[in-house]
């Protein structure tokens, strides 16, 4: 059965409006921009051929310097490692203590949560994760404290308690402080942050439309709460959708209040939608390549390729089923062009292209590992109360980041050097790069074949042509 968006029906010329790429100097001036905004020294954007855009060194970069670092535009943390992990929900700075960071993954887990596995269609199986640019830097249980038994050591409720409240201390955990946590603006119980300057900035960028708390700007917390469980159970990248559309909706209000201010009128006074201030306001998502998420998904190996366009129907239908729940929670009729299921579409499609999986190192790891260095004596007494733990793990999109083009023998590549602590894209060389040179990262394993890669590249919707591939080719 065929799809119907009324929205889509009704407003086609607007939403074409929107989903057309931005001209080449609308393109070049953002850019330019960013990167001033960003001091981002030594690189540009330029439109590079048929490859669209691409990242160049304006300057020598030597072997492993950082190029830059990009913050990321809208991110979210995996719902399943928010039991591992408390981080600021702005910034992915782990927060709260050592005591507080275990503590409450050990009640969480005592009181049953986190325990049932997540179902539904994932958009990025075990064997997407380096074709989506993801940066990997998972430790096993082995790199923490180790344990000659192989077991853990249950720990009695009061305990667990004490350690989430600040009563128990462990040892040497002082010498790994971390933030104070601070609660979210609206008052809910899901978003936490590393400062008050954070809380604000989530506050004012997205979260005022997505809180579940009582000073919730939605139009229904009720309908947002079936909305971000459907997602959870679903696939997440419902609520990086989620995120882009109500960062685009309070971009508009602030661009039409300082438009009528411009022209000394309240802004109620202009009724309807005005289609250039919402070009303006949706300009940060519309640079981001785009198609639509169930033409753009990679068909999982367990789907044959008879069943294909069934599976991709399936998609759609959970994308539509997902709009609505949003819809009923967030809508704002001078923006309803956002919930038009080919806009919702073709924002998941560039999260799926363009996403990178970030990694917070965790100093919870850290101090396990400092726990693992310490002499026998101290050691052994220090492990009788420690427990293995997992670093943070979050989806986000970067603007520069997602300007790189691929390259099976890059020369650069995303990597979390030990003083990154938040949740910036951190691009590092990987031999030395020229200036004038392109900058490129390898959005796949580049130890695989020839046609190993081609084939991976090709849910990419291009045929890698890289001096490798063209020499292996040959």
């Amino acid at each position: 059965m065929e799809l119907i968006c009324p929205i889509d029906q009704r407003c086609s010329h607007q939403i074409a409006a929107l989903l057309r790429p931005p001209s080449p100097p609308i393109v070049q001036e953002y850019f330019d921009q960013l990167i001033s905004k960003r001091k981002c020294q030594g690189i540009k954007v330029k439109q590079n051929g048929d490859l669209g855009k691409g990242v160049f060194a304006e300057t020598d970069f030597e072997e492993e310097q950082l190029i830059f670092k990009d913050e990321m535009l809208v991110g979210v943390q995996h719902p399943s490692n928010k039991i591992d992990c408390l981080v600021c929900s702005y910034c992915f700075k782990f927060i709260g203590s050592i005591e507080k960071q275990i503590g409450r993954k050990l009640y969480l887990k005592t009181i049953g949560i986190g325990n049932s596995s997540r179902n539904g269609c994932q958009s990025n199986s075990s064997d997407d994760e380096e074709d989506n640019h993801y940066v990997q830097n998972h430790h096993s249980s082995e790199n923490g404290a180790s344990s000659s038994s192989g077991s853990t050591i249950p720990l009695p409720m009061m305990a667990v308690e004490s350690l989430m409240n600040g009563e128990l201390a462990l040892p040497y955990s002082n010498k790994f402080p971390l933030p104070s946590v601070v609660s979210c603006l609206g008052g809910c119980e899901e978003a936490f942050y590393c400062s008050k300057s954070c809380a604000e900035a989530d506050w004012e960028s997205s979260l005022c439309l997505l809180c579940t708390g009582e000073k919730s700007e939605s139009c229904s917390r009720k309908a947002l709460l079936k909305f971000i469980q459907h997602a959870n159970e679903t696939n997440d990248i419902f609520l990086l959708a989620a995120k882009a559309i109500s960062f685009t909706i309070l971009r508009y209000r602030k661009l039409k209040a300082s438009h009528m201010s411009e022209q000394e009128k309240p802004a109620s006074s202009i009724l309807g939608t005005d289609l250039s201030l919402l070009l303006e306001a949706w300009k940060p998502i519309s640079i981001g390549h785009k198609r639509r998420w169930w033409d753009c998904i990679a068909l999982p190996d367990d789907i044959d390729a008879s069943d294909e366009a069934t599976f991709r129907r399936e998609i759609q239908e959970l994308a539509f089923t997902s709009l609505q729940l949003l819809k009923e929670a967030i809508f704002d009729k001078e923006c309803e062009l956002l919930f038009s299921l080919e806009i919702y579409g073709h924002i998941i499609g560039m999260f799926e292209l363009n996403n990178l999986d970030l990694v917070v190192a965790s100093p919870v790891e850290d101090y396990f590992l400092y726990i693992d260095d310490l002499p026998y004596p101290e050691k052994k007494e220090a492990e009788k109360i420690t427990q293995p733990y997992l670093d943070a793990l979050g989806t986000a999109f970067f603007p520069l980041q997602s300007c790189m083009n691929h390259s099976c023998c890059p020369n650069a590549k995303a990597f979390k050097r030990e003083e990154d602590r938040d949740g910036q894209a951190t691009i590092i060389a990987l031999r030395p790069i020229c200036n004038g040179e392109e900058v490129t990262i390898s959005y796949i394993d580049e130890d695989l074949s020839f046609e190993e890669r081609q084939a991976l590249l090709a849910d990419y919707g291009f045929r890698c042509r890289c001096p490798r591939c063209l020499d292996e080719e040959r």
